[in-house]
């Protein structure tokens, strides 16, 4: 039976670029980073804690996904303090942390315009 989910891919236009992004802004780890194909790089990270990855790959023909909003809801303890540290990391968030009556959320962008949810779980 299906036990979870490994990992969700977000596709990006510069995998170097969106590296730097996702290790240095976000604080994500590197568990494999090697070659796949002509010009591609199979980057899986580490959430620190969190037993799901996220791969920075866009397969072929789906390019169109690149910057659009990619369904993936990360979450924190504190949403306000994790925001107030992203953003001093330069990360660019779409609005300030809203509270709702289901938890507190607010929305980021990586480099390449790809929007995700930052939420309370």
């Amino acid at each position: 039976m299906i036990k979870g989910i490994k990992f969700a891919t977000i596709p990006v236009r510069d995998q170097a670029k969106s590296l730097v992004f996702y290790t240095e802004k976000l604080g994500f780890q590197v568990a494999t980073d090697q070659a796949m194909g002509p010009g591609q790089r199979w980057i899986e990270l580490k959430i620190p804690g969190a037993a799901t990855e996220v791969v920075l790959f866009t397969p072929p023909g789906h390019e169109g996904r690149i910057g659009t909003f990619q369904g993936i809801s990360f979450y924190s303890d504190n949403v306000e303090k994790t925001y107030a540290e992203l953003v001093g990391r330069g990360v660019q968030f779409k609005h300030p942390p809203k509270k709702e009556q289901w938890g507190t959320f607010t929305m980021f962008t990586d480099p390449d315009g790809n929007e995700f949810v930052l939420g309370s779980k």
